[in-house]
């Protein structure tokens, strides 16, 4: 009897240890499942949808490729039942991703982002046109109005009132959220200039001075230029002289410009055309950055009033008209 005892005593033992190897022969296969980079080669987008469970997450990636069908996907997530609180949304898987990794991703929440750059110095029509093709972005034809509109701005005039810079969403965001970003900053920047302007600016309000930075944003090849340029306008300005800048000329054409400012266009009466008007135009032509900005705020001290183009990004400036004109001789009129 004693022996039969033992002998079940030592079988109990035995399937005990049995079952903790093969228990801790799971657990390592576990691991080195979750651990194992998904077969992928580059990088490529999961949506999540909303309801997409855990569950139904590995049945996709076995669809997919991306994962191998086995027992470990489901047992993995019996063990670890936190991996399964994955969000919805637009991800990014990447090579080297694991089970783990992209569980713990969209546990996180931590969705793709997209980026789009707007660009100083381009127009509102310019910036349109590359808004509307942006990928996973809710384009509204009338966006710039409306963003002025729920921020208290019933001028109508949004050109120039958004910040360029470079802007991060995530998928399927509307792009009115995007330009609020984006109005609102120039809002902070602009009363940031026009907080620290120069004394006696030949300017009346913030606005004006964002006109002013619009011009001198076009006409600036070279940054370290944009204080002298500020400087003629400035000069103009104060002594009743027409700014006579082309930019202001082209703005006013719209999209009758075809690359070539003729007489015709210089003697033509619009309301941007700074050869025939007295003082700036009525808006911005463009999307000044911050640098333009604080060039209007603060200009060089210098008597210039004139300069031309040397056609390589850098201008020669000047005080007198004679002056000028020898450079305009010297470097536009022997071009043509």
């Amino acid at each position: 009897m004693k022996r039969i005892l033992i002998g079940i005593v030592g079988a109990i033992m035995s399937l005990t240890l049995l079952g903790a190897a093969t228990a801790l022969w799971g657990m390592k296969e576990l691991e080195t499942f979750a651990n194992r980079p998904l077969m992928l080669e580059q990088a490529r987008e999961l949506e999540l949808n909303r309801g997409t469970n855990a569950r139904a997450l590995g049945k996709e990636l076995v669809e997919q490729g991306l994962l191998e069908g086995s027992w470990h996907y489901d047992w993995y997530l019996r063990l670890n039942p936190a991996m399964a609180g994955i969000r919805q949304g637009l991800y990014e898987i990447t090579p080297g991703d694991t089970v783990k990794s992209l569980l713990e991703k969209l546990i996180s929440g931590k969705v793709k982002d997209f980026a789009i750059t707007l660009v100083e110095g381009q127009t509102l029509r310019e910036w349109q046109a590359k808004l509307e093709t942006a990928p996973r972005l809710n384009w509204d034809a009338d966006v710039f109005h409306k963003v002025l509109k729920a921020n208290g701005d019933d001028s109508g005039l949004p050109e120039g009132k958004f910040f360029p810079d470079t802007y991060s969403y995530p998928a399927n965001q509307d792009v009115e959220t995007l330009l609020t970003q984006s109005y609102l900053k120039m809002q902070q920047e602009l009363a940031a200039a026009w907080q620290v302007r120069a004394p006696d600016l030949p300017l009346a309000s913030a606005y004006e001075l964002l006109i002013l930075a619009s011009i001198i944003e076009k006409e600036t090849g070279k940054a370290e230029e944009r204080p002298l340029i500020a400087a003629v306008f400035i000069n103009r300005l104060r002594k009743g002289m027409r700014l006579q800048t082309d930019p202001t000329v082209i703005y006013g054409m719209g999209t009758r410009f075809n690359g070539n400012i003729t007489r015709k266009d210089l003697r033509e009466d619009t309301p941007f055309n700074t050869y025939r008007i007295q003082g700036l135009p009525p808006t911005p032509i463009a999307a000044p950055g911050r640098e333009a900005l604080m060039a209007a705020a603060q200009p060089a001290q210098s008597d210039y009033l004139y300069f031309v183009s040397r056609n390589d990004g850098s201008h020669v400036f000047s005080r007198t008209l004679a002056e000028h004109n020898r450079a305009v001789n010297q470097f536009q009129r022997k071009q043509k």
